[in-house]
C-alpha cells in the first residue's frame, strides 16, 4: 500500500497482514504515519498504488462507504462523536447499514459492554467526559457489525486510569474473537495485547513480530518504552 499527500508520500510501499481473530498492534511516532494507514484501509484517503485484499476480494477501488458494509468499521482519533445529538442517536447511527431487526439487540450489547452510556443515553454526547466518549465511539464502531475493527489512538487524551478501562474492553473484544487492528501511541499498552505488531516509521515498516517479540526488542525498548 502506498499513499501520498500531493507531492509528499506519506506512506511507502506498507506490507501488513491480520488474520481472522487477530489483535495486531501498528505502533510508531507522531507524524509516522499509522493515521493515514487506517484513512487508506477505510476507503477516506485514496492510495497513490498497492493493493487491500480483505475476505479475499480486492478492495482498492472500494468507496469507503461500502467498505463499511462489508465489515470494516472504524473507531477514529479524537473520537468525533456528534456532539449535539444523543449517546444513543450516536449509537444508532453506527448501525445505519445493518437490518433494523437487529440494531435493538446490538444497542443492548454496548449498554451491557459501557453501562455508563445505557446512563447517559438521553443526554447530548458533547456532554460526555473523555473517556466516556472514547467508549461512544467504540460502541458506534461495534454497532456496524465489524469483521475487523479500527481502533485508531483509542487511549489518547486519557488520563492512567481511564487507558487501562478502554485496554480491558480491547482486551475483552479480542477474547471474544474479534478481529482487531490497534493503532496506538501507547507501545506497551497496545504490544501487551496484541497477537502481533509492526512499527512504523516515517510512512515504512521497519520491524515486526508477536507483541511479546516487539516488547523484549532492545530497539523498540529504548524508541517507544522508555527502558
Amino acid at each position: 500500500m502506498e499513499s501520498a499527500y500531493g507531492r509528499i508520500k506519506a506512506l511507502k510501499g506498507i506490507s501488513l497482514e491480520v488474520k481472522h481473530g487477530e489483535t495486531v498492534a501498528l505502533i510508531g511516532a507522531n507524524g509516522a504515519g499509522k493515521t493515514t494507514f487506517l484513512r487508506t484501509l477505510s476507503g477516506v484517503q485514496p492510495m497513490s498504488g498497492g493493493s487491500i485484499i480483505f475476505d479475499g476480494v480486492d478492495i482498492s477501488k472500494v468507496r469507503s462507504d461500502k467498505r463499511m458494509r462489508l465489515g470494516i468499521c472504524q473507531s477514529p482519533e479524537g473520537r468525533q462523536v456528534f456532539g449535539p445529538l444523543s449517546v444513543e442517536d450516536n449509537l444508532m447511527l453506527g448501525g445505519y447499514t445493518q437490518p433494523v431487526e437487529h440494531v435493538v439487540g446490538d444497542l443492548e450489547k454496548i449498554y451491557d459492554m459501557f453501562p455508563v452510556l445505557k446512563e447517559k443515553r438521553r443526554l447530548p454526547a458533547g456532554t460526555l467526559s473523555g473517556g466516556q466518549q472514547q467508549m461512544l465511539a467504540i460502541g458506534r464502531a461495534l454497532m456496524g457489525c465489524p469483521k475487523m475493527l479500527l481502533l485508531d489512538e483509542p487511549s489518547m487524551g486519557l488520563a492512567p486510569l481511564l487507558v487501562q478501562e478502554i485496554f480491558n474492553v480491547v482486551r475483552s473484544l479480542k477474547q471474544q474473537g474479534m478481529t482487531i487492528l490497534l493503532v496506538e501511541q501507547n507501545a506497551f499498552g497496545a504490544l501487551a495485547i496484541a497477537d502481533r505488531g509492526y512499527v512504523l516509521e516515517t510512512g515504512s515498516i521497519t520491524l515486526s513480530g508477536t507483541g511479546q517479540d516487539l516488547i523484549n526488542n532492545e530497539q523498540v525498548r529504548a524508541a517507544y518504552l522508555g527502558m
